[in-house]
């Protein structure tokens, strides 16, 4: 960890990119933070944490709010697993939704959908596509995976947020808000206690409890596909708002891309589709109260989209400039670690992403890792799935 000015600062190389963007948003908080996976994000850097007493910043939870992880332990062999994950991974390629915009070919019923914030403005004409989407993955960086543990325990890992719920309610706000357009922007903060900001609250809140019901939803029906018992889980948002109290304080503390870590807190970190994943757990030392008690959300990525992908043209699909990655070379990477894939891009390959337990030693003494979690098998959206908000 490295103090940049006043703020903390875990990771090397620190991405120039995201540094500016978290001394831009520290110049109207009361305190900031960025981890050892970031990267440039949107007003607000992936891995940054921002945190203010008495505002809230729309875009510091970001376009995907409550984007999060969900891990579970099953009461099935590891053995029995792997002499099945062909077909294992086949079901579940074929009875989970992944892609922008995807219906649920089952209906979900939950007692989220009674709560009365879907009666704010906001979020009211969503309840029919957040009704249609709940348990559904999405596209980009979100996955289902099978992962075994150093016992030979069988996990499942999840990777998604809020879906279209999320992503139009963060567009209202911003909008709302007079948030400006790009990268590089001013992120846009409103007082709590005023009127778009409670209504930001209740809707950031509600599309909180929805992305859990959905991450809930796609973790039990693994199981059943596994035939199988949920028999342990752990479960973080890392794009959300907490009230918290830190150094006498109580603060709105907003994580984008920042998984929460508080003394024995668990969490679940997953790395890159080719490497192994970890479920770990915060510890009290003044290194992880400077991080506000946060971590990483991910091993970062080290190569844009773009360039690992190249250039499309998105009406006719041609290839307008090739990318620094093939489909031969991701494939050959899995291949050698015995990694069944369906689904997924170039641009989720692992030559995208840092290795995480690089990312994980440079958070020190902050946290203690508990297990670690190798891939047998990996699901994501395909390679045509477009996601301009893909954190």
């Amino acid at each position: 960890m490295k103090m940049i000015g006043k703020i903390p600062v875990w990771g090397d190389p620190v991405d120039e990119s995201a540094l500016k963007q978290i001394e831009n948003c520290a110049r109207t908080a009361d305190a900031a933070a960025l981890m050892a996976d970031h990267h440039k994000g949107y007003a607000v850097p992936i891995g940054g944490v921002v945190a203010y007493e008495d505002r809230i910043s729309p875009s510091g939870v970001g376009f995907d709010i409550a984007c999060g992880n969900k891990a579970v332990r099953l009461d099935i062999p590891a053995a029995e697993v792997k002499k099945h994950i062909k077909k294992i991974m086949d079901d579940i390629w074929n009875e989970i939704a992944f892609g922008l915009g995807r219906k649920n070919n089952l209906r979900v019923d939950h007692e989220l959908f009674d709560d009365p914030a879907w009666n704010l403005e906001a979020v009211k004409p969503l309840k029919k596509m957040a009704q249609e989407q709940l348990g559904t993955v999405g596209s980009g960086n979100h996955f289902v995976d099978v992962l075994e543990d150093e016992q030979e325990r069988i996990w499942i890992g999840v990777h998604f947020g809020s879906r279209g719920l999320g992503h139009k309610t963060a567009t209202y706000f911003l909008k709302a808000g007079g948030a400006k357009d790009g990268m590089d922007v001013d992120p846009l903060v409103l007082k709590a206690n005023s009127a778009l900001g409670e209504a930001y609250l209740a809707c950031m809140t509600l599309a909180g409890r929805y992305a859990y019901a959905g991450r809930d939803w796609v973790c039990n029906q693994v199981a059943g596909i596994l035939g199988a018992r949920i028999v342990e889980e752990v479960h973080n948002h890392h794009n959300f708002a907490w009230r918290e109290k830190h150094g006498g304080r109580d603060l709105w503390v907003i994580r984008k891309g920042a998984t929460p870590a508080f003394p024995g807190q668990r969490g679940f970190v997953g790395g890159s589709m080719g490497d192994n994943s970890v479920i770990l757990e915060g510890v009290d030392t003044p290194e992880a109260r400077r991080a506000l008690f946060s971590t990483v959300h991910g091993a970062g990525r080290v190569m844009s989209r773009t360039a690992a992908a190249g250039k499309r043209d998105r009406r006719t699909g041609k290839i307008l400039s090739p990318g620094a990655v093939t489909r031969e070379m991701m494939t050959a990477w899995l291949r050698e670690r015995g990694i069944e894939l369906r689904g997924a891009g170039t641009d989720e390959s692992p030559h995208c992403y840092k290795r995480l337990p690089e990312v994980l030693a440079q958070h020190g003494d902050t946290i203690r890792v508990i297990h670690v979690l190798k891939p047998l098998g990996v699901a994501m959206a395909g390679a045509d799935e477009f996601d301009p908000y893909k954190d």
